[in-house]
């Protein structure tokens, strides 16, 4: 088994499966066991555009009114709102400069909730044909969430082969 990337931290990890298989119950699983153990990021794929502004609100307005980028700050949460999704930068690109940007930032475990053809490690809930490497695969109750934690935590989950 392979020890953490040259940064020390562990690769990303892919939750993956169909809708409904529990991904989301997995992945909030796995953040509350690698909370203590150090800063957690998390990536969801959205396959649909949402609004995630509202409409009449000042960032809103400064978005449709030309501004690359909008960062709003409130008292205990920040957001940045850019153009360019999934579509504008290609998915799997886009997910890697989302990873790359989040280990500058000091992640140290980074899940990824989707991506079925990402090339990092992934978990399969449920009966679905992905991209290799594959860790494990089966129903949401057959994963054993301490063990898969303490392996990332280990730097143990994924062998070398395999990513």
């Amino acid at each position: 088994m392979t020890p953490r990337d040259s940064g020390g931290m562990s690769p990303p990890l892919c939750i993956v499966g169909p809708s409904d298989a529990g991904k989301t119950t997995l992945l909030e699983s796995l953040v509350a066991e690698l909370a203590d153990a150090g800063r957690v990021g998390t990536i969801k794929s959205i396959h649909h555009d949402i609004e995630i502004d509202t409409p009449g609100k000042d960032t809103h307005r400064h978005r449709t009114a030309g501004a690359d980028t909008v960062v709003g700050l409130t008292p205990s949460l920040s957001f940045e709102i850019t153009p360019g999704g999934k579509d504008a930068a290609g998915e799997i690109a886009l997910l890697e400069a989302t990873v790359d940007d989040l280990r500058s930032a000091g992640y140290e475990y980074i899940l990824i909730e989707g991506f079925h053809d990402a090339p990092y490690p992934k978990l399969v809930v449920g009966d679905r044909s992905v991209a290799p490497p594959v860790v494990a695969r089966g129903p949401l109750a057959a994963f054993d969430i301490p063990a898969v934690a303490t392996a990332m935590i280990d730097g143990t989950l994924v062998d070398a082969d395999d990513v």
